[in-house]
């Protein structure tokens, strides 16, 4: 098994993940609204697992004004850019920490999690999905919004020609793209269909596949 850097990659390019993230990610829209959607609308707590820089943290405390959140990071760079631009409100908590080793907090409404458990190798996403299972109360929801891989090699290729075509399409740059091939590095991407697959075993119900753009998908299963 190949060592797994993804903390001090992230480390290492938080201060400009911010300012390429929306043009490497075409359907972005799509995609982050998907995640919010399938919340519960009447969520009191949710946590992000690997919240970054916040930026899907902070459409979900402007959804949830009201609802605790629980961002959870191992790296410091990313969680202060979060802090900067979500702000110290009490019903805040960042908790600098590796959320596949830490304790989560319980009786959930919703854990979610938006471009992060793909750096978990299989077992790591699989042992996860456990934890995440005890943390929610019975009808809590796990939405993971998610990069995926194409279920064959020759879906997979297709899948990286599209996003280097599309988001040259967007106005990245060729520095944006070398930077964000370099955090690729790091990917443990899993094709959607196991990744379901994987849900049911650990317990949850209603799985499904509620979004996809090519290696973009968002995941969902209910604590029954």
């Amino acid at each position: 098994m190949r060592p797994n850097n993804t903390q001090a990659v992230f480390d290492a390019t938080a201060a400009t993940y911010d300012r390429d993230r929306m043009k490497l990610i075409p359907g972005h829209e799509g995609f982050y609204a998907a995640a919010l959607e399938l919340i519960p609308a009447d969520a009191k707590t949710i946590v992000d697992l690997g919240a970054g820089s916040g930026l899907f943290s902070a459409m979900l405390h402007a959804a949830f004004p009201a609802a605790g959140l629980y961002l959870i990071d191992f790296s410091e760079a990313m969680l202060e850019l979060a802090k900067k631009r979500l702000g110290d409100a009490p019903n805040l908590h960042y908790v600098l920490a590796d959320y596949s080793t830490v304790a989560l907090p319980e009786a959930c409404d919703a854990v979610v999690s938006a471009l992060s458990i793909h750096h978990l190798e299989d077992e790591g996403k699989r042992a996860i999905l456990g934890n995440i299972y005890s943390a929610l109360r019975p009808g809590g929801v796990f939405v993971n919004a998610d990069h995926i891989a194409g279920p064959t090699a020759e879906l997979e290729v297709t899948y990286q020609q599209r996003w280097l075509a599309e988001i040259r399409r967007l106005g990245a740059t060729e520095q944006q793209i070398t930077d964000s091939l370099y955090r690729q590095q790091e990917d443990r991407r899993t094709p959607a269909e196991l990744q379901l697959a994987w849900l049911r075993e650990a317990g949850f119900a209603d799985v499904d596949c509620w979004f996809k753009y090519s290696s973009f998908a968002v995941m969902t299963g209910t604590r029954a």
